[in-house]
């Protein structure tokens, strides 16, 4: 199942990035999210690892991701290491006259056949909805962050 949602943040790309390029912000802007934890001594780039957890209804799902790509300021994608067969990732562009478009990619598997199939098909709404508030906060966040700045 892939679930993918967009928004346009009113600040420029470099400060989208240093906001979603830091492990510690996760846990307080993405929905969802129980836990987001270095894993090892790389915090940043490529093969960082972390090890993560998503409310998804009443069950929290997740495991141990590592960055396989880290495009400074443009991209950075995950997959899954251990736990649930997960892939993810941040895409940013410039706008035309300033902001930046940002996109949220999650696609997931979960085993099980038939079961693991209806599992992922109940899980997509609530993955969607926990994706596009994220990008909400996370736009909240930087543009009053790029408004301070601007003081």
């Amino acid at each position: 199942m892939r679930v993918e949602k967009r928004t346009t943040v009113d600040a420029p790309i470099g400060q989208v990035w240093a906001f979603i390029a830091r492990p510690e912000n996760y846990e307080s802007f993405m929905e969802g999210i129980t836990s987001w934890e270095v894993q090892g001594e790389q915090r940043t780039g490529l093969g960082a690892r972390y090890a993560t957890r998503m409310k998804v209804g009443s069950a929290e799902i997740g495991g141990m991701i590592e960055i396989v790509e880290f495009d400074e300021p443009y991209e950075i994608a995950w997959t899954s290491v251990l736990g649930i067969d997960q892939r993810g990732r941040w895409r940013l562009h410039e706008r035309d006259g300033g902001g930046t478009n940002v996109t949220l990619r999650l696609g997931y598997h979960t085993e099980g056949g038939l079961l693991g199939a209806i599992a992922e098909r109940l899980a997509a709404p609530i993955v969607g909805t926990n994706l596009r508030r994220s990008l909400e906060e996370l736009r909240r966040r930087v543009e009053h962050s790029a408004r301070i700045v601007m003081r």
